[in-house]
């Protein structure tokens, strides 16, 4: 008999009246830039530009911002600019944009 496939992780999305709330796991000095997948509560992204002097930080807001269709002005990282591990704001947009991008990027 088969099992059954586990679940797959399903990150952390908050809505609110400011916008949406996700974390994120970023990967610097990539090949290209993409999501990945989810790792833990976080989405995965792998980004291109080193670590060094808010590069990847300016390529995170600039790569989740095309991906949503929103301006860069709307994307914030609202925790861990200096870590891997960050905390993104979306104002302009809703979980569901977030998890539909998701998807997208298994495909």
């Amino acid at each position: 008999m088969r099992m059954p496939d586990p679940p797959s992780p399903a990150p952390r999305i908050t809505d609110s009246a400011n916008g949406v709330t996700f974390s994120v796991h970023v990967q610097p000095r990539a090949s290209r830039n993409e999501i990945c997948g989810v790792q833990g509560e976080a989405i995965k992204l792998r980004l291109t530009s080193p670590p060094v002097e808010g590069e990847a930080n300016r390529l995170c807001v600039e790569f989740l911002a095309k991906r949503l269709g929103v301006p860069k002005s709307c994307v914030a990282i609202i925790a861990g600019e200096k870590s891997r591990h960050k905390t993104i704001r979306v104002s302009g947009s809703d979980a569901a944009a977030v998890l539909a991008l998701l998807e997208n990027s298994r495909r």
